[in-house]
């Protein structure tokens, strides 16, 4: 079977499709069949009229009583027929679906399913999808409902799959050995693909989820436990003096570090003393003082006679490192500099000389480092600044340009250690897990809608005092377009009805990095008053005038977004204030509002996250910093994720297990051969 087909060669598709394919990262053939459906409509449970609530989706069998009216309203026109079942009768109705007047006959049986809608006592349910009694097209069964792009419909993409699924069924290869099949017992592929995207019954999803869940699960573990045999086999590291101390440069800060920095540093330093390669995960929260960590580690380095790259995945962030690098180094005559792709080709010649020579001791720049013609006299240590997990790939790249250096990988996604330990086989961890005691608590709020005029005249009081204020889109799961319509939607609002008097701009996921950065450097220079922003704003940019964030229907993010997104106030002296607007939705939503105005650690939210994340949830961002699944939610998939993990490490006791299985070292290549190497 030909996975790797082209997409436009599919049943249904053609060349316009292709293109609303390929905006969804739908290219291939085994693209479109492992783009998982985000939920389900279970339209084979019909309940009588008199029994449906207002609100809810329903399936109902009803006989038609009329002919289908029209009706001409300005600009449209609309549809009805009157329908009744043994218990009450209802109307339905349409807008501009004319050819519908003779589709259905008087004393005829059909099945309707959408949306009821209680008017005065009466139902009336808009713009169902329907079938004749004994047909399943649209109703009766239980039907996938795929995340989409602008202009893709869940029809239309639902026809597509179902031909892709038809071109596939039988053929599929399977892709994890028969004993490890049995022993978790799971079903096999072609069944799980299929059952996937059209089960019959709720169960069979749940069992097809698990197979799937299992194998993206067990396929990462694979390669985290490779990727740590392989660290251990590789010849010796860099011993680093032991005459150089990194307190040497902690009496330098204008602070006390925190005895959770302290804690980090000795186990840092201790890997730098010892002969073995350092791999080492730094997670703190926001503000927790990374960076001054790494600034001692690199201070270590250089002293000892080496050079380091500190690799960041801006260039704003890349620019505010050398700024906070230099205020300390400076006076310890270590030379640090810039390597970004804005700076001039003259310019770039001459660091890239000054690097090669050693004239550089520190080189901070964003995946400019990793170019070919990027040389270090004697690199020993790598740090990196990562927003995804598995940058491994250019974390290697970066560590080959030396002789075994030491590696640190710095991530501001607090996760509870349990899953930082499975998540992060191959490093070893160490975690700032408190705050500096003169950081002040973000005042967090959350309220309805009802409050927009109070929390607008806050936010005024606030900018007349010469602050400056961010303002979260409301995330829209549908897609990117969408997203960035409701951007400039709400930047427009913003600045013609609301604060005409304030200088309003806009940032997005579509912009160019050049631009993104431009927009954030006239933020951060006092150039703009109210920032309207995707979650784009959640890498880690220092703006300490900026104490106010507004989050719209903060319910639709998960609790460690909306804590990453918070992150971006209380940088500076000022009090800073989180104000998330929210639609009460049940229980669930207020808990955990609650949990984000009654606690700014990270690592509770994290474990919060992870107990209050209910399977209905679908959540529109995953967290930065967390390796992206396809199917696996590692907050609900704990169970999978263990059994997985534990599978995994079964297999490679035997270190050459990769290469003696071909279908395990296909899996994990498939999987992860973009993002990793083994």
């Amino acid at each position: 079977m030909d996975l790797t087909k082209d997409v436009k060669y599919i049943k249904g598709v053609g060349p316009n499709r292709v293109l609303l394919l390929n905006k969804l990262n739908i290219y291939t053939l085994k693209d479109l069949i492992t783009y998982y459906p985000r939920t389900y409509e279970d339209r084979g449970k019909v309940k009588p009229l008199a029994e449906c609530t207002d609100g809810e989706e329903q399936t109902i069998e009803v006989i038609a009583c009329s002919r289908v009216s029209e009706v001409r309203l300005p600009r449209k026109t609309m549809q009805k027929l009157v329908v009744r079942d043994e218990t009450m009768s209802a109307v339905i109705t349409w807008f501009n679906q004319s050819y519908l007047k003779n589709k259905f006959e008087i004393g005829k049986k059909y099945r309707f399913f959408g949306k009821i809608n209680y008017k005065y006592g009466k139902i009336e349910i808009n713009s169902p999808v329907f079938d004749e009694i004994g047909n399943t097209k649209n109703t009766g069964k239980i039907v996938p409902i795929y995340p989409l792009t602008y202009n893709l419909s869940q029809n239309t993409l639902r026809r597509i799959m179902e031909n892709a699924i038809l071109e596939v069924k039988g053929k599929l290869e399977e892709t994890i050995p028969e004993y490890i099949i049995k022993e978790n017992n799971l079903i096999d592929i072609n069944t799980a693909t299929e059952m996937i995207h059209f089960p019959q019954k709720l169960e069979d999803f749940k069992t097809a989820r698990k197979r799937l869940v299992f194998e993206e699960l067990f396929s990462m573990q694979l390669a985290l436990l490779a990727l740590k045999n392989k660290n251990l086999k590789e010849e010796k590291g860099i011993k680093y003096s032991k005459n150089v101390s990194v307190k040497d440069l902690s009496k330098q800060f204008p602070f006390e570090l925190t005895r959770a920095q302290k804690r980090v540093l000795d186990e840092i330093e201790k890997d730098m003393e010892s002969d073995k390669c350092m791999n080492r995960l730094l997670q703190g929260d926001v503000g927790s003082g990374k960076t001054a960590v790494a600034m001692c580690a690199a201070y270590k380095a250089v002293k000892s006679g080496y050079q380091v790259a500190i690799m960041a995945p801006t260039a704003i962030l890349a620019t505010q490192h050398l700024e906070n690098f230099n205020k300390t180094l400076e006076k310890m005559d270590i030379k640090c500099e810039l390597l970004i792709s804005a700076i001039t080709k003259k310019k770039k010649n001459e660091i890239l000389e000054r690097l090669k020579n050693g004239e550089i001791d520190i080189i901070i720049g964003t995946h400019a480092l990793i170019e070919d013609n990027v040389e270090f006299k004697k690199l020993g240590l790598v740090v990196t600044d990562e927003q995804h997990r598995f940058g491994v790939k250019q974390r290697a790249k970066i560590a080959k340009k030396g002789n075994n250096p030491d590696v640190l990988v710095m991530s501001a996604t607090p996760i509870p250690r349990t899953l930082a330990l499975i998540l992060y086989g191959d490093l070893d961890i160490s975690i700032i897990d408190e705050l500096p005691p003169n950081r002040k608590k973000i005042e967090t709020f959350a309220v309805g809608k009802s409050y927009e005029e109070r929390i607008n005249n806050f936010i005024q009081k606030q900018i007349e005092e010469g602050r400056q204020c961010y303002i979260v889109c409301p995330l829209v799961e549908e897609s990117e377009e969408q997203d960035l319509k409701s951007v400039v939607e709400l930047c427009e609002k913003y600045q013609k009805e609301i604060f005409p008097q304030y200088r309003v701009e806009y940032l997005h996921g579509k912009m160019k990095p050049k631009e993104k950065d431009e927009i954030m450097m006239k933020f951060k220079n006092k150039e703009i008053d109210i920032l309207i922003s995707t979650t784009v704003i959640e890498v880690g940019v220092d703006v300490p005038n900026a104490n106010i964030m507004v989050i719209e229907d903060a319910q639709r993010f998960g609790l460690a977004a909306l804590h990453q997104l918070r992150g971006r106030v209380g940088r500076g002296e000022y009090q800073s204030y989180c104000i998330l607007i929210y639609e009460p939705k049940g229980e669930n939503t207020r808990k955990r509002m609650k949990v984000m105005c009654d606690t700014n650690d990270g690592f509770i939210i994290s474990e919060k996250d992870l107990e209050l994340r209910g399977s209905g949830d679908f959540f529109g961002t995953m967290q930065s910093g967390l390796p992206e699944f396809k199917i696996a939610n590692i907050f609900e998939d704990i169970s999978i994720l263990k059994q997985a993990q534990i599978t995994a490490q079964k297999v490679m006791q035997d270190e050459d297990a990769l290469e003696k299985d071909e279908k395990l070292k296909k899996l994990v290549e498939d999987k992860f051969s973009s993002r990793i190497e083994i």
